[in-house]
């Protein structure tokens, strides 16, 4: 008996193929059969020996064409290049200055600080600047009249200061209180 009209829509066959045909995996060829620079030494006994030359060059310190080992070669003579120091040497040390220096040194802070600071009087003798401020300190008075100064000079910068940059500093100063 016949499937009814509306059934045989539904009933179908495939007549295709599920998969896609798939390519055969690759086969590499044997490298020691297609060597063109490859030996073959027969050897008795129904045994083939197969040399194959390195791709490279050999190395210079290689035991299979050098079989010498280094630590036994003699050392060169012959002066060879040092690559360049990693962290560069420290500088000399300035000289010792004299007590006639120092006091001259002394005796010009005393006369006018303002013009013979610890940076030019430093420049001056040749030592450092650190050198300089131990040997010729100010007095507490003209350190005090130094410092006011320079707060006068820090202020008339300030005053040019926008309102946010004033805000950023005054919140820095809170804040370091809290410390």
């Amino acid at each position: 008996m016949r499937p009814p009209v509306s059934l045989r829509s539904f009933v179908s066959i495939r007549t295709y193929a599920t998969r896609l045909p798939e390519r055969p995996p690759y086969r590499a060829p044997d490298p020691l059969v297609n060597n063109p620079h490859a030996e073959y030494n027969a050897l008795p006994g129904e045994l083939t020996f197969i040399h194959r030359p390195p791709p490279t060059a050999p190395a210079p310190d290689s035991y299979a064409t050098l079989p010498t080992s280094p630590l036994l070669k003699s050392e060169s003579n012959a002066p060879s290049e040092l690559p360049p120091q990693l962290f560069a040497r420290k500088k000399p040390e300035p000289a010792r200055m004299s007590d006639e220096d120092i006091q001259k040194m002394q005796q010009l802070r005393r006369e006018d600080p303002q013009k013979w600071t610890a940076g030019k009087l430093a420049k001056e003798f040749g030592c450092t600047q650190g050198f300089a401020r131990m040997f010729t300190k100010l007095p507490k008075a003209e350190q005090r009249k130094a410092l006011a100064r320079r707060d006068v000079e820090h202020d008339k910068h300030r005053a040019k200061w926008g309102e946010k940059k004033l805000l950023q500093q005054e919140i820095r100063a809170k804040r370091k209180e809290f410390w």
